[in-house]
């Protein structure tokens, strides 16, 4: 079995470590036996160094077993469970180090109580099989729990941003566009940005852009929108000041390599982001709209907004998301991007409590909690509420196209309260066709929860014109059986309710 050499490392520290313990030694003491100081072998053992072959001579000869003994990748049954650790390479696709973790830190737990933790990790990494989640799926996992635990604000970065912005021009008012950065990374990084079609490339049609190393070619998809350009040409910005060593070469994903592709082009396109729309010129107009009575003025600011930054829904709501916890402490946040491909289904085709399998499928492609899990999050082979905003504008975005075509993003906002936790979020987004993909629509939403401090910050939340309506996470979950919504019956409910009924029955027989 073949083993990396960080992991060979790891693995000869653990068997040293243990063996010492085994013979009642210190670290004191098979330093005084080896001649090895106890700075080295506090140093191999936590898999940090490997010693040379002389070293291993003196610490086998003072523990008593042989050269070949020390070396061997072989462990003891108690052990075993690490080695199978070590050998499914869980060590190097898990970026421990973002969490302050030492991969010999874990290896460490694991020598103390092994069928324990071994066990723990082997289950996570089985529920992880049952359910598809491929390597890419659980990195990008990884990279939204770094997010939420900096409530999505990363200092470094702006510092950053304003180092840049303060080069290139100072003025708040000044708006980069995606003809001032391609100039920019024309004169300034020697880049060549060309435009693309169908025509010129039509296996790169799906694809945003597209960058060529070795001739500093960015090749950018000619059906982007111009403020879609203007994010890439600002994420490619990113990626060379930020000084990102491995980072991914086209935009969307076509495979991703490593941990750190993911990590690099998330801080890239946050770094896009903050050029885009600068904190100074966006903290202004978010105290405004925060501070509007209505929400019909403040829809009207958000789409300014947009017009006046010149920014993608997308961006514009992720900006949102950077500050409203930093600046106005509030915190308890989710955003959902969902994809939705349109098809010709009747909504009269569907009653109450029928299934209706395949009819209207919505993907939920991204989403971040701040603060906790909020009640609107991902689900593994359930239906979305139908009454969700995220879903209900791609809904009537598919009803507006089947008119003529959408140029303008759909804005709409909802106050949703949960069925079975009573939680209330104020829920807006924007729905509009995803460029460059035919055929393919998206929304993306920001939920405020309703509580004391976001009800005192936010001044349009008590506008009584606000819809409201009373949702739950999906149709198989959902008591409101009489929902004309609902695209699947409530199976999970009446699992729950046989549930409580057989321990009702248990418990008026005594058997608690």
């Amino acid at each position: 079995m073949d083993f990396s050499s960080d992991s060979i490392r790891i693995l000869f520290g653990l068997k040293l470590r243990q063996l010492r313990l085994d013979k009642g030694l210190t670290q004191y003491d098979l330093a005084d036996l080896s001649g090895v100081s106890v700075s080295y072998i506090n140093e191999i053992e936590k898999g940090k160094k490997y010693p040379k072959t002389d070293k291993i001579i003196a610490l086998a000869g003072a523990m008593g077993v042989t050269y070949d003994a020390l070396v061997s990748v072989q462990l003891s049954k108690r052990m075993e469970p690490i080695y199978n650790l070590l050998r499914s390479n869980i060590l190097r696709d898990l970026p421990l180090s973002m969490f302050g973790i030492e991969p010999a830190d874990l290896l460490e737990l694991l020598a103390n109580a092994p069928t324990k933790l071994s066990a723990f990790i082997s289950t996570i990494m089985e529920i992880g099989r049952q359910y598809n989640l491929s390597v890419e799926e659980f990195y990008f996992a990884v990279v939204r729990t770094y997010i939420e635990m900096h409530e999505n604000y990363f200092a470094d970065i702006e510092q950053a941003a304003d180092a840049f912005l303060a080069q290139v021009s100072p003025d708040p008012a000044f708006v980069l566009n995606e003809s001032f950065l391609s100039q920019y990374l024309h004169e300034c990084h020697g880049y060549t940005v060309e435009l693309f079609n169908e025509g010129s490339h039509p296996h790169l049609s799906s694809l945003r852009s597209v960058l060529l190393p070795a001739e500093k070619k960015l090749l950018l998809n000619q059906v982007l929108t111009s403020d879609q350009r203007a994010f890439t040409l600002g994420r490619e910005v990113g990626f060379l000041r930020l000084e990102s060593k491995e980072r991914p070469l086209t935009s969307s994903w076509v495979e991703v390599q490593s941990f750190d592709q993911v990590l690099t082009n998330f801080r890239a396109s946050y770094f896009a982001g903050a050029i885009l729309m600068r904190r100074d010129r966006v903290l202004p107009l978010l105290e405004n709209w925060l501070s509007l009575p209505t929400w019909a003025e403040a829809a009207v600011a958000l789409e300014q907004m947009l017009d006046q930054l010149q920014a993608t829904p997308e961006t514009l709501l992720h900006r949102i998301s950077n500050f409203l916890p930093h600046y106005f402490g509030i915190d308890q946040l989710f955003f959902l991007r969902f994809e939705h491909e349109p098809r010709d289904v009747s909504p009269g085709d569907v009653s109450p409590g029928d299934v209706s399998p395949g009819e209207e499928t919505f993907n939920l492609t991204k989403e971040m909690h701040l603060s906790r899990l909020h009640n609107p999050h991902g689900i593994t082979g359930e239906h979305y509420c139908r009454r969700w905003i995220s879903l209900k504008m791609l809904t009537e975005l598919a009803d507006a196209q089947q008119q003529g075509p959408v140029d303008k993003p759909l804005l709409r906002a909802q106050i949703s309260t949960y069925i079975d936790s009573h939680n209330s979020y104020f829920v807006f987004g924007l729905a509009r066709p995803l460029t460059p993909i035919r055929g393919l629509n998206h929304s993306v939403s920001l939920g405020i929860l309703l509580n004391e401090t976001s009800l005192k910050r936010v001044n349009f939340l008590n506008d009584p014109a606000i819809n409201r309506r009373m949702v739950n996470e999906s149709c198989e979950r959902c008591r409101a059986l009489d929902c004309q919504e609902r695209s699947a019956p409530p199976i999970l409910f009446h699992k729950r309710q046989r549930v409580e009924m057989l321990k009702s029955a248990l418990q008026d027989l005594g058997v608690r």
